[in-house]
């Protein structure tokens, strides 16, 4: 069974730079981050950790929950 398209966020740990943080994303987002991080062939926390420094040097950094919605959905497609 499929998680419906419309559900509340789900929050999870994941771990950057040996710090665990909760992160809380729809299940729609975990689904996409877990897709990028297989095709990749690294860990979930690998790739959160390079979302999370790539918006700290935003001029006004947004949370991290906000970066990797904003990053999923506007990465290009091989």
């Amino acid at each position: 069974m499929t998680t419906p398209l419309y559900h509340p966020p789900v929050k999870r740990s994941v771990e950057i730079a040996g710090h665990k943080t909760s992160i809380s994303l729809e299940p729609l987002f975990w689904d996409m981050l877990r897709a990028v991080a297989e095709e990749q062939d690294v860990p979930i926390n690998a790739i959160v950790a390079r979302i999370d420094a790539e918006r700290i040097q935003a001029e006004t950094p947004p949370g991290l929950a906000s970066a990797i919605r904003v990053w999923l959905v506007s990465r290009e497609k091989p």
